[in-house]
């Protein structure tokens, strides 16, 4: 995308593990442009450092070489600027705490920024409300099914209102069913937030169905060997997996993954 001005920058980007002789080289070189408001899709096989990638941009990694920036935009409230992080991270596990009740969890994000108690409870039961999860405040997650826990861990992260949103395979733990019911979720509501969002997944429907675009990664060390647009105009829907133009972008990034992830 040629936005001057992009959300998120990665230039050069590399990352390796250990030290020689043992060293791993796990990402890059990498370039990576993301535009406000975009939602880029990574796909991959696996071990190519779509996850380092993820994790380098939230902070909880440092490149090896390279840079990767975050443009934070300036907010009208001067204390939330000063607290507000710019991305927040959501896992497969969903990272929800199983001591704190499903609001506590909600919460806990406003709470790192000093967000007085009363306006953190009401933001975090806009977005309980939101996810359909209005009755379950006071539940603990123990007693969540899989897709309600995902669903926890998606208003924890929306209720920080995140500049970006990394999402590390979200959905890989729940039945096919549960699953496309949660992408057509996503969907709608980051359609409505227009939140720049980097979604990692192994599944190429996901990412036609919710991606601006689609990036193809080589197999490790990680590059961005491919970049596609699904030919669907937002606002869209889940109902364009029914069409032929989704299955033949399917087919071609299955074509360009099925090369990456034979062995060698």
């Amino acid at each position: 995308m040629g936005d001057p001005h992009p959300k998120l920058h990665a230039t050069d980007l590399t990352r390796t593990f250990g030290r020689p002789p043992r060293a791993v080289d796990a990402l890059g070189p990498l370039d990576l442009t993301v535009a406000p408001g975009e939602f880029v899709c990574l796909v991959g096989p696996s071990g190519c450092g779509k996850s380092t990638l993820l994790r380098i941009a939230a902070g909880l990694l440092r490149p090896s070489t390279g840079l990767l920036e975050i443009r934070s935009e300036p907010r009208p409230d001067a204390r939330r600027r000063r607290t507000a992080r710019p991305a927040a991270m959501i896992f497969q596990d969903y990272g929800i705490y199983d001591w704190k009740s499903v609001r506590a969890n909600v919460r806990f994000g406003l709470d790192i920024q000093r967000v007085p108690r009363r306006e953190a409870n009401a933001r975090a039961d806009t977005w309980l409300a939101r996810m359909g999860l209005a009755d379950f405040a006071d539940a603990y997650p123990a007693t969540l099914s899989g897709g309600m826990r995902q669903r926890v861990a998606i208003a924890r992260a929306l209720a920080v209102e995140p500049e970006l949103l990394l999402m590390d395979e979200p959905f890989a733990a729940l039945d096919a069913q549960l699953r496309t019911i949660l992408q057509d979720e996503l969907l709608e509501l980051t359609q409505s937030t227009r939140t720049t969002t980097l979604f990692i997944t192994h599944s190429l429907e996901e990412a036609i169905v919710l991606g601006d675009r689609v990036l193809v990664m080589s197999a490790r060390p990680g590059r961005i060997i491919a970049e596609r647009v699904p030919p669907f105009p937002r606002p869209r829907t889940g109902d364009i997996r029914t069409t032929p133009e989704f299955t033949s972008l399917r087919s071609e990034l299955w074509d360009l993954l099925r090369k990456e992830a034979a062995p060698a």
